[in-house]
């Protein structure tokens, strides 16, 4: 898994300079995060960012989830968590959330500069599959939210392409497909059965998925005899794997190869705190 820690300073900076430049009419623009509007996801953000300085520097968790038996019962629980704080923030000038958010991301930063990589995290990546996930692994998963959000702000209002980059992109895209062995737990395939799956343009990259007797694995080197391979843009691969686009309007836009139910199912995959 590529490193991502490094880049939070660079994506978080893209985004103050482009929160200052809106007008009105830009905040009250609706997203593909569902009816949250442009000035919501910036307080998504506000959310994630306070909480995270709450929990690694004041060591205060705050109030206590009951009730979590399953993936369903923590998504459920997170869904109500992120809405009852976007709607309290609605009552917040833009103004005051970007202080707020430039105030809070620089000590989030410095908390996760802290952690050492190598060691468990306090919380685990639920969406790959993991009951005990590395410190670099949810810093990473850190990056991906951060980054995503902050796509659906741009997507709104016509702006990705600074964020479409080797640097800042692949690395997200790199996170994201950690949930593939996850995805693919339960789908029969011959021992040696080989995915590719690519996301096409400067930006993008290459991810092999192969079965093993142990299950599904990604590879670290490439192999040449492939049993299906799957092709999308980097437009296409962010909204779907973070849930902003339906599998069936993904099936429209991506070109598949051989063996077309191995390759196709990598559409199921959700690398956010989110059902399918």
């Amino acid at each position: 898994m590529m490193p991502t820690l490094h880049l939070f300073p660079i994506i978080d900076q893209h985004l103050f300079q482009l929160l200052r430049s809106l007008n009105d009419e830009d905040w009250n623009k609706p997203t593909i995060a569902g009816p949250w509007t442009v000035k919501d996801v910036t307080a998504h953000l506000l959310d994630t960012a306070m909480r995270t300085v709450g929990m690694y520097r004041d060591q205060y968790f705050g109030e206590k989830p009951e009730g979590i038996y399953s993936y369903d019962n923590l998504v459920n629980y997170l869904n109500k968590l992120n809405s009852d704080w976007v709607s309290a923030f609605k009552r917040v000038s833009p103004l005051q959330l970007i202080d707020l958010l430039e105030t809070t991301s620089a000590v989030q930063y410095e908390q996760y500069q802290k952690l050492d990589p190598a060691l468990p995290s306090i919380f685990s990546v639920a969406w790959a599959g993991e009951e005990s996930s590395t410190n670099a692994f949810h810093t990473a998963r850190e990056y991906t939210e951060k980054f995503h959000h902050q796509l659906q702000i741009r997507e709104a209002l016509g702006c990705t392409e600074v964020l479409i980059t080797k640097t800042l992109f692949l690395p997200f895209m790199d996170t994201l497909m950690q949930g593939l062995p996850h995805t693919y737990r339960e789908v029969k395939a011959h021992e040696g059965n080989t995915v590719q799956i690519v996301v096409s343009g400067e930006a993008g990259g290459i991810w092999q998925l192969k079965k093993h007797a142990s299950g599904w694995k990604l590879l670290d080197k490439p192999e040449t005899i492939l049993s299906g391979e799957i092709t999308m843009s980097p437009s296409t691969a962010w909204k779907l794997f973070t849930k902003g686009m339906s599998i069936e309007e993904a099936q429209q836009l991506v070109e598949v190869g051989g063996d077309k139910t191995l390759a196709l199912y990598c559409l199921q995959m959700v690398s956010v705190m989110a059902n399918r």
